[in-house]
């Protein structure tokens, strides 16, 4: 990601390196929703996790996170923990489902898993610009 956007945004969202970010952003969701959260688990051992938040007025929910350790990816957990989260939105009485996700080449693999269980993307534009001192 850091070579597909200005240095400027890069900077401003990830001071201390994407790592870091993803870490706090993810340990904010278990901490603080851990009632929209589910974990696959394999012999013990957590290797995934959905967070599935519900957006009633929207008649929406939306997976707001998943995440699968790269020791279990390609081998149907994100799958798994997409249907849950659709089982979720479901009994919930929602109509529809959204995930939202990068547009750089990194999230590509993302990208093709939602298209081929077929996520409809919505075009979006998001546009910066560097404010002078």
């Amino acid at each position: 990601m850091r070579n597909e956007v200005p240095g400027f945004v890069y900077s401003a969202f990830y001071p201390n390196g994407w790592r870091e970010r993803q870490l706090k952003d993810l340990s904010e969701v278990l901490d603080n929703e851990p009632e929209n959260v589910d974990v696959a688990v394999d012999e013990g051992r957590p290797i995934g996790w959905v967070c599935t938040r519900l957006h009633p007025d929207d008649n929406m929910g939306e997976v707001f996170v998943i995440a699968v350790d790269p020791d279990y990816q390609q081998r149907g957990v994100g799958r798994h923990l997409l249907e849950h989260a659709f089982a979720r939105v479901r009994a919930a009485g929602m109509a529809m489902v959204m995930v939202e996700t990068g547009g750089d080449s990194g999230h590509a693999p993302a990208r093709r898993v939602y298209e081929s269980i077929g996520f409809e993307p919505w075009p979006v534009a998001r546009y910066f610009k560097q404010l002078d001192q």
